[in-house]
């Protein structure tokens, strides 16, 4: 009979365990290598675990990830300052095997600088 709680207990550790391994850790960025984007914003999620942003610069569209929502907002950088179709500069690092993703370390918008790690 203990099988039945021993399985229970492996599968709920497992269904907790998922969604954080899911998350990519911040050492998949080069923080050797700042990249400064100014660009159009296309599309922006203000959710947790941390928000994200379609930027799109001359030639390319990049996938950038913000800092938490409750972060952002208590430094200052509203989802209005970077609703799409805004114009803001991006300065982090980039992903290191995927080309077109950023973390990002801080935003110019609305002729303000938010710092966000």
């Amino acid at each position: 009979m203990r099988a039945i709680p021993a399985a229970t207990a492996g599968l709920a550790a497992l269904l907790v365990a998922a969604p954080l391994a899911a998350h990519h850790g911040w050492g998949n960025y080069d923080a050797g290598q700042t990249l400064e984007l100014n660009g159009t914003v296309r599309e922006v999620s203000y959710d947790n675990p941390h928000g994200t942003m379609r930027l799109e610069v001359p030639g390319k569209t990049w996938f950038v990830i913000l800092a938490p929502p409750s972060r952002m907002r208590a430094r200052g950088l509203t989802p209005e300052m970077v609703a799409v179709g805004k114009t803001v500069t991006v300065v982090g690092y980039p992903h290191r095997t995927d080309g077109g993703e950023l973390r990002a370390e801080r935003v110019v918008a609305a002729g303000k600088t938010v710092e966000l790690r």
